[in-house]
C-alpha cells in the first residue's frame, strides 16, 4: 500500500491553493459572508471549467474526472484552510456521492454530469431537528395515492441544517417511504417547498431549514423494502469508477494552472 503523496497530488494540491488564493482571498470571503447566497458563482463556474473541482472523484463515465477520495480530501482541505464557501461539500461530495451510492442508472447519467461541471448545484436532505445522521432519527414521510403505480411520490414534513439548502438547483431528499428510507429529487421550485435560511455561528457554512408539504419528488433508485437497506449503501462510500471500470484513469495527469 502506498501511503506517500504522488508528484500529481501535490500539483493538484499547488492548483488549488494558487486558485483560491487568486480568485477567493480573504478580503472575498468575509465579503461574501455577509450575502445571503454566499458563494461568488462565477468563481465556482470557473472551479469547474478551469480545474474540474465538482468533478473530481465523479467517474469518468458521468462527466468526472475518476479519481479517488484521496485527490477529492486534498481539495477538501485546501477549502478549509482558505475558508472557500462555495457548495463544494454539499455538491460534489454529500450529494455526488448519495447518487453513486443509490442503484438507479438512469439517474446517475441524468443528474451526475451537471454536478460535475459545477453548472448543477446539488445538495443532500438528511438531518432534522436535532442534526443528527442516525437513519432512525428521519421522520419526513414519501408516500404515494393508491390504485395506481404511477401515482407521483409526496413528500411531507422538513429538514434543517441542510448545506446552500436555500440555493441549491437540486435538492437529494432522503425520507421514510415505508419500513425503510428512500432517496428522492426534489425540483427546488415544486408547490409546497419552503425554503428559509438558518442563522449559523460559522458564516461561511450557509445552511437551511426545508419545509415539505406534499412536494412531489422523484424516486431515485428502488423504494427500500426494509429498515436501514439504503442507509447501508450510504455509509459505505462507492467506488469513485462505474463496475466496468478496474483502474483509475490512466497515464500522467497535468493539473490546470489556475491563471489560465
Amino acid at each position: 500500500m502506498n501511503l506517500g503523496v504522488s508528484a500529481e497530488q501535490r500539483e493538484l494540491r499547488d492548483s488549488v491553493r494558487r486558485f483560491l488564493a487568486d480568485r477567493a482571498p480573504m478580503s472575498r470571503v468575509r465579503e461574501l459572508m455577509e450575502t445571503p447566497d454566499g458563494t461568488d458563482r462565477q468563481v465556482w463556474q470557473q472551479a469547474g471549467a478551469q480545474l474540474g473541482l465538482p468533478g473530481i472523484a465523479i467517474p469518468e463515465a458521468y462527466g468526472g474526472a475518476g479519481f479517488t477520495f484521496a485527490e477529492q480530501a486534498i481539495v477538501l482541505e485546501e477549502l478549509g484552510a482558505a475558508l472557500y464557501g462555495g457548495p463544494y461539500l454539499a455538491s460534489a461530495v454529500l450529494a455526488a456521492t448519495a447518487l453513486l451510492a443509490a442503484s438507479d442508472e438512469a439517474a446517475r447519467r441524468e443528474l451526475l454530469p451537471g454536478i460535475a461541471s459545477g453548472q448543477t448545484v446539488a445538495t443532500l436532505a438528511f438531518t432534522e431537528d436535532d442534526g443528527s445522521w442516525d437513519p432512525e432519527a428521519i421522520r419526513l414521510a414519501a408516500t404515494r395515492g393508491e390504485g395506481s403505480p404511477d401515482s407521483p411520490w409526496m413528500l411531507d414534513g422538513h429538514k434543517s441544517f441542510v448545506l446552500d439548502g436555500h440555493t441549491a438547483d437540486l435538492i437529494l431528499v432522503v425520507a421514510a417511504a415505508g419500513p425503510g428510507l428512500s432517496l428522492f429529487a426534489v425540483d427546488p421550485g415544486a408547490a409546497g417547498l419552503d425554503r428559509r435560511v438558518l442563522p449559523t455561528l460559522d458564516q461561511t457554512r450557509k445552511l437551511a431549514r426545508l419545509e415539505f408539504d406534499a412536494v412531489p419528488g422523484r424516486l431515485i433508485g428502488a423504494r427500500a423494502r426494509q429498515a436501514g437497506c439504503w442507509a447501508g449503501r450510504w455509509t459505505s462510500r462507492p467506488s469513485p469508477w462505474p463496475p466496468s471500470s478496474s483502474a483509475a484513469p490512466s497515464g500522467p495527469w497535468t493539473w490546470p494552472s489556475a491563471t489560465q
